[in-house]
Parts: structure tokens; sequence; C-alpha cells
């Protein structure tokens, strides 16, 4: 809808608004006497990382933009406006042609634009050490150059774009720094790095890790691994995937003690089952199993490989873990991750026409989800 009005409940305030929207902008928001009882407005979900949606794999060389168009409309019913298509460790001219590649596919479409607001890339520049590779070939693995960073940014022009490195890699810390004046956002990620060297990282521009008790092996040393260090590094924004699953809810529970509710954002790190059936699916070349406790794993194998977690799901597990209201961990997956990337996704007049509005019984259950977005205007 290009234009209309909402009335319904805030989920920041909890008092009861009018939204109105023209031309794909938010153009009125005031309170009101009352709104319908259990209807809550919401900003649209900010995803920083999907690998995949829908049954459909990012990490192909043939990509469509039907494809992509299937995957972006998807998760928009999941609530998920706008998110980072995220690539991961391949051999460098492959991931860099496939960024290309949709880059240029984004470039047809609006709605395309509207929702894959930047790029994600995670990998090469990661740890090969056994676990902390994760699913990521650690063969593949390399040393950044300045040249590497520059390509990225020349592929990318402008657009909002994420980096995952392991800063102990040797050059790492220089391209953090040569990344960061470019205007690239550095995360941390699948890194076995020590205290020392994560403050290094920090100075030179990182700002972010991902995927926080992921992407490191199933044991670690109780007296000194990437958890407690990561506790210690002050000014990263963390990322945590709230699906019960990848971060146990005792864990889970405890980081947001530990780091504090606003240096935490949410990711589902989706790959290509996240809104799909069980079955057998890809993520880049490997073929991954789903079985109906919706855990991704290799066959034959206990590590994770992505998740199948849909946006609006993660919401409310997030809120089952640390038995708390949906309405204070929104944010955590809509305006955090939004602000880490330098971007708004709040409901502001004069932005994007994009929230979800939220129906639910009077025993606060969610019995319908509706999303508006400036994309389908």
């Amino acid at each position: 809808m290009n234009s209309g009005e909402i009335q319904a409940w805030h989920y920041a305030t909890h008092q009861p608004v009018r939204l109105k929207w023209s031309g794909g902008l938010i153009t009125e928001l005031e309170a009101v006497a009352t709104a319908p009882e259990n209807q809550w407005l919401a900003p649209g979900l900010f995803d920083p990382q999907v690998n995949g949606y829908g049954g459909i794999d990012f990490q192909q060389d043939n990509l469509t933009a039907d494809d992509l168009l299937s995957a972006t409309r998807q998760l928009r019913t999941a609530g998920c406006t706008r998110f980072l298509l995220t690539l991961i460790t391949d051999e460098w001219p492959k991931l860099t042609a496939r960024l290309r590649h949709l880059r240029t596919l984004r470039s047809q479409s609006a709605e395309l634009q509207s929702a894959i607001i930047g790029w994600h890339i995670e990998g090469p520049f990661l740890s090969a050490e056994p676990g902390f590779c994760g699913a990521h070939n650690p063969a593949l693995m390399l040393d950044p150059s300045a040249a590497d960073i520059q390509a990225l940014r020349t592929i990318t022009g402008n657009d909002p774009f994420l980096l995952t490195v392991a800063p102990e890699r040797p050059g790492v810390l220089e391209a953090i720094a040569l990344a960061t004046s470019l205007g690239i956002k550095i995360s941390l990620g699948h890194t076995n790095a020590s205290a020392e060297i994560l403050q290094k990282a920090v100075k030179a521009g990182a700002t972010a890790f991902t995927h926080l008790a992921n992407g490191c092996p199933r044991e670690l040393d109780r007296h000194d691994n990437i958890l407690w260090r990561v506790f210690e590094t002050r000014g990263l924004t963390v990322g945590l995937i709230p699906d019960q699953i990848h971060v146990s809810p005792t864990l889970f529970r405890l980081i947001h003690r530990t780091l504090g509710p606003n240096s935490i954002y949410y990711t589902t790190d989706a790959m290509s089952a996240a809104g799909a059936p069980p079955g057998k699916y890809k993520l880049a070349g490997l073929e991954l199993e789903v079985g109906i406790d919706q855990v991704v794993r290799q066959p034959g194998k206990t590590n994770f490989a992505g998740s199948a977690l849909r946006p609006i799901d993660g919401v409310f597990r997030a809120a089952q873990m640390l038995n708390r209201p949906w309405q204070e961990v929104w944010k955590r997956f809509s305006e955090i991750p939004a602000s880490m990337m330098g971007l708004s996704q709040t409901l502001e007049i004069g932005q994007p026409a994009d929230f979800c509005l939220l129906k639910f019984t009077r025993e606060n259950q969610l019995t319908d989800l509706k999303v508006i977005s400036q994309a389908t205007a």
C-alpha cells in the first residue's frame, strides 16, 4: 500500500498511536485516545546476516532476480523488511564474482533495492582452526590484502557493507583500519584471538562481533576462551542467534546480563532451509540436513551450519528465554542492528513506511502478523 492509516499500540511506549504514511514514507505519528485491543505496531525487523531463505541459497553463481524476490518476500512475511545479503567463504574470485552478480540483480528491481539494504561478507579472512572455522572450508581461508579490501568497496559502491574477520590473521588489523576508512563496518568472528588482539581490533575500527557462542568449538577452556575475552572487550555490538538452539537459554541470559541489553543484536544467520520444511538443503558447496527440530547440520556431524530460524520467531524465542515482554526485545532485531550499520529502523516521521502490525489473543499469543513495506508500495 502506497498510503494508509493505522491505529495501534506502540511497541516501545505502550501507548495508543495513529500512524499515517504516503509515498512510502511515514508522514504522521501521533498519540490518540485508544486503539484496537491487543493490536501492536513495531518497526520492520532488520537482519544483518541472511545466507539464504525459503529454499533459496544465496551462495550460488546462477541466482536470478526471481530467486532473490522469492527469498525477500518470504522474509517479509516473517517480519523482516530489510537485511544484509550474506556471502560466506569461497575461492576469492568466485566470491567476488558472486557479489558483483548479486549487486547487478539487485539494481534491476526497486523492491530488491529496498529490502536488500546492503551486504555482509563472512570470510575468507577467518580462523582456519578446527571449530573456529565452523562450516566454512578452512582450506579457502586467506590473509587479506589492501587490494582485497579495495575490491570489496569498489564492487559494493556506497552500499552499507559488513565484513566479518578474525583479527589474529596476518594483515587483518591493517585491513580493519583500511576498511573502516572506506566506510566498511567490521565485525569480528570465527576467531580465537587473544584479549590483546581483540582490543587492538577495536582500536583499529572493529565495532561488532558475529554470532557469539558460535563459530567456535563445542568444548572450550573454562579458564580462557573467546566468550570470556569478548565479555571483557568493550566497544562491540554482539550478535546472537535467538533460536534456543545455537545459544542455550542459560547462556543467552548470562550474555545479556554481562554485556547489557543495548550492546546486543539478534540475527537469524538463516540459510536456505529457513522458512522451509525439514529436508536437505544447500549452503555453498555443502549439503545440509534440517530436522523437525530446525537444527541445521552437516550429515554425520554435530556442529551447526547456519539456522532455519524465521525472524519473527526469533523475537518471541528471545523473549521466552529472557522471560521478558516481546516489546522489550524487539529493538535488538530492528533498531540496534540497523544502528550498528549506521541506518535507522524506527517508527518516525520521514522514515520508510516499513512496519509490522501484530495482533494477539488476550493470552498474549500472536494470531496475525501483517507487514507494511515501501518495497511493495
